[in-house]
């Protein structure tokens, strides 16, 4: 089986290596002076990366989810696996240029961090094709794909619906932990919030979420900023979701601070080093 792979980023990459002696390979990037591994070929063109593949994944970054769909040319019947963080319009649209090209659009909302389960990550299928590239999804790999809707676009809704809750309450953490740090009330703080909403170690769970904010604030503002555009064409307003988006933006440029203890890491964030 031929599989593309359109962006070759940590994604692509993480396919490419679970998809080894599966599938012959082909990866083209806007980027591609990126190496691609052995076993791997690097087209000169999304034309050329999916010429006569059976299934198409994109794995590119949110604002060229569309882009993507409409430079791979002209299809015969290829899937064409969506995996971006991008809102439901968009995918909606991504899907209108791929079925006019001849492929086959299946939604894809990858449901948790890619880096644990890689390609058997969890995923909500949507589009009239979901069930049809199940047929095949197994025998690659994708064992946590699962048909969710034919309606495309509920998927995604669902994922980032979600990360309103998940990033915001990271970008909250942030928040209330540098400014309680500062006043020295941060164990304070922490105390209340278990008797709120009682979890087993306040303390782990905000430093596990921050850095979580430190390390990947740059993807997780690009997923808000579409969160808030899924927001929006529900046609609420996005005040939190574009607000989630600046608070994740400025912790990514504070990733230095990492730290497995809590309070080093929000002295780090503050300029108190201890």
């Amino acid at each position: 089986m031929r599989v593309a792979l359109i962006g070759f980023g940590e994604v692509g990459q993480t396919l490419a290596q679970d998809l080894a002696g599966k599938a012959e390979l082909a990866a083209w990037d806007i980027a591609l002076s990126v190496k691609v591994p052995s076993g791997v070929r690097a087209a000169a063109s999304a034309p050329e990366a999916v010429r006569d593949a059976k299934v198409i994944v994109s794995a590119v970054t949110a604002d060229q989810d569309l882009a993507a769909a409409q430079s791979v040319g002209p299809l015969n019947g290829a899937f064409f696996l969506d995996l971006n963080s991008c809102s439901p319009g968009q995918k909606v649209a991504s899907a209108d240029a791929i079925h006019a090209a001849g492929g086959r659009y299946v939604e894809a909302a990858v449901m948790s961090p890619i880096g644990p389960k890689r390609i058997a990550s969890p995923m909500l299928l949507g589009g009239p094709h979901a069930r049809d590239f199940l047929e095949v999804a197994a025998d690659l790999g994708f064992t946590g794909a699962k048909p969710y809707s034919e309606t495309i676009g509920q998927a995604t809704a669902t994922k980032l619906c979600r990360s309103v809750m998940i990033k915001g309450v990271e970008a909250l953490l942030t928040e209330s932990m540098l400014a309680a740090r500062h006043h020295g009330v941060e164990q304070a703080v922490l105390d209340s919030l278990s008797d709120l909403l009682p979890l087993p170690d306040w303390n782990r769970t905000a430093q596990y979420m921050i850095s979580r904010s430190l390390e990947h604030g740059t993807r997780r503002a690009e997923e808000m900023r579409e969160a808030a555009r899924t927001v929006e064409e529900a046609g609420v307003a996005g005040l939190m979701s574009r607000a989630i988006a600046q608070r994740q933006d400025w912790a990514a440029n504070h990733k230095d601070a990492l730290s497995p203890d809590l309070a080093a890491m929000l002295d780090a964030i503050n300029g108190k080093p201890r």
